[in-house]
């Protein structure tokens, strides 16, 4: 689905652009983004807005695939957080995150800027940054970007996600690993281990939600058997839409926050 950029995105944008290019620089990077036409004339800040403006006109190209190119430099900058030389990234990267999120968009690693899945993406993808759980982050990065083009391929992402964090956990909390690495046997293992039995809570309404947490486990495992990438199709094929896809990594994420929330309450009672 082609999106324009939105009007306010272009502002933060082209602000930070036109600040941190030459002229030449900016030509330079615009043609690698690939923006419409030739560079039009006026001050930076002039030529960079009305580039893009060109841009998000013209039907043959994807305005985001060419914003994303555009600040892939600004987001990925590796600085130090704590120097006051570097403060000004720092801030820049706050602005363009802060303004596409306010617009239901956001940066991933490689150039790209994708529409988000709403807020438990955003507050998962925070709290694997701040843990710094690689696998998980790569899992969550290949589901966001698989959803639209290839939901089975996201599917086969989200299962890897609650995998991962399983994982994680049994190797962390040093408990003996299953002799299957499956979804289902080391769930079972993080589960138990975090007393999630919905037999020992006394709230009925949480004894449901808990009851289906565990059936969703069980069922997003399930569709990445059948029917993601992960496995090869047989005579019957699911016809998986973006919206199964959206629906299976929602769902991940929702144990896997779940999951993080009472593993660090542990942690903290000790």
């Amino acid at each position: 689905m082609r999106r324009i950029i939105p009007a306010p995105v272009l502002s933060v944008c082209v602000e930070i652009i036109s600040r941190r290019e030459s002229h030449a620089t900016l030509d330079s990077l615009f043609t690698y983004a690939g923006a419409t036409g030739d560079p039009p004339p006026g001050s930076k800040a002039v030529k960079a807005l009305e580039w893009l403006r060109i841009t998000n006109k013209d039907q043959s190209v994807q305005p985001l695939d060419v914003l994303g190119r555009l600040i892939e430099n600004y987001m990925e900058i590796q600085f130090d957080r704590n120097a006051s030389s570097d403060e000004s990234f720092f801030k820049d990267q706050e602005k363009i995150a802060k303004i596409l999120g306010e617009y239901e968009l956001q940066y991933l690693r490689g150039g790209k800027i994708l529409g988000v899945l709403g807020i438990p993406s955003r507050t998962l993808g925070e709290f694997i940054r701040e843990g710094n759980i690689t696998a998980i982050d790569i899992e969550f990065n290949r589901a966001l970007s698989n959803v639209e083009l290839s939901p089975r391929e996201a599917v086969s992402a989200a299962s890897n996600i609650l995998e991962s964090l399983c994982k994680l956990y049994i190797d962390d909390e040093h408990l003996v690993s299953p002799a299957k690495q499956d979804l289902k046997p080391v769930w079972l293992i993080v589960r138990k281990h975090l007393g999630f039995d919905p037999s020992q809570v006394e709230d009925q309404d949480l004894q449901t939600i808990l009851t289906g947490l565990i059936s969703i486990v069980d069922g997003v495992g399930a569709l990445r058997t059948h029917a993601s990438s992960a496995h090869g199709s047989g005579r019957k094929s699911y016809k998986l839409e973006p919206r199964h896809a959206r629906l299976a990594i929602h769902s991940a994420h929702t144990v896997a926050l779940f999951v993080l929330e009472s593993w660090k309450k542990k942690q903290q009672r000790g």
